[in-house]
């Protein structure tokens, strides 16, 4: 990350945090100045704010523990992580029928900033697997399920995530021309899917559509990939196929 957009206030509030859950308890004010560093002055205005936020509490002895305002966040992150399998689940008994029509490899994937975070796979017929597990992350801007969630983000929040508007090239193929990738981006939002022609891997292509919540918002994408002779002769049938799966995961 840029430097220029570092808060070393949100920096140091990690540190202690992360202090306490080590030491539950067992840390005071000055304790936690030894363990991070941080002088008393910081340290005092950091944890009165902290306690206010509900983070941290001051325990017996002046010592601190984490507070019910950081439980909320886990169990958040939790609901997350249940949504998140419960589509893995549904991605996979609905994929069959998509693989089947298609004879290709399905993937399912979430954003995260500017990468894509692949979820789960179902291997198609296909004698080349693609490196598409679950847990890898690739450039968004790069893929067809990337740019399917960039283009369906609020306003200002492209900009926001490429404030320097600078794209690296992963294959010859990639877009990285700002001009070309928003234009690009426009018609995917025209169209309700999305491709990429050997953007990301030499030789492969995809297309995408997008998993939508009940509000409509773009929560996931599922892809197909397959060599690029095979795209040329299966394309209509990939972005009806990738269409109709993110239809029955979707939620609007």
């Amino acid at each position: 990350m840029d430097q220029k957009y570092w808060v070393p206030a949100l920096e140091r509030a990690d540190l202690i945090l992360k202090a306490i859950s080590r030491q539950t308890g067992a840390l005071k004010m000055t304790d936690l100045c030894e363990e991070t560093g941080i002088n008393k002055s910081s340290m005092f205005s950091l944890l009165r704010t902290m306690e206010t936020l509900g983070w941290v509490v001051k325990g017996a002895g002046e010592r601190y523990v984490l507070g019910a305002g950081i439980s909320y966040y886990n169990t958040v992150y939790n609901d997350s992580l249940k949504q998140n399998m419960n589509l893995v689940e549904r991605f996979l008994a609905e994929s069959v029928q998509s693989v089947a029509a298609v004879g290709e490899t399905f993937q399912l994937s979430v954003l995260d900033r500017d990468e894509i975070i692949y979820l789960a796979k179902q291997e198609g017929q296909s004698l080349v697997r693609l490196e598409s597990s679950p847990g890898m992350r690739f450039p968004a801007h790069a893929t067809a399920m990337g740019k399917m969630m960039l283009a369906l983000l609020p306003e200002g929040e492209l900009e926001r995530r490429y404030s320097g508007k600078s794209l690296s090239a992963v294959t010859s193929h990639t877009l990285t021309d700002w001009a070309e990738f928003t234009a690009a981006l426009a018609d995917i939002r025209r169209t309700g899917y999305a491709m990429d022609r050997e953007e990301i891997i030499e030789g492969i292509s995809c297309a995408a559509a997008p998993v939508l919540d009940a509000a409509g918002k773009a929560v996931a994408a599922v892809s197909t990939s397959m060599l690029q002779h095979a795209f040329t002769a299966k394309q209509e049938a990939a972005v009806r196929e990738v269409t109709l799966l993110a239809a029955k995961l979707s939620l609007s």
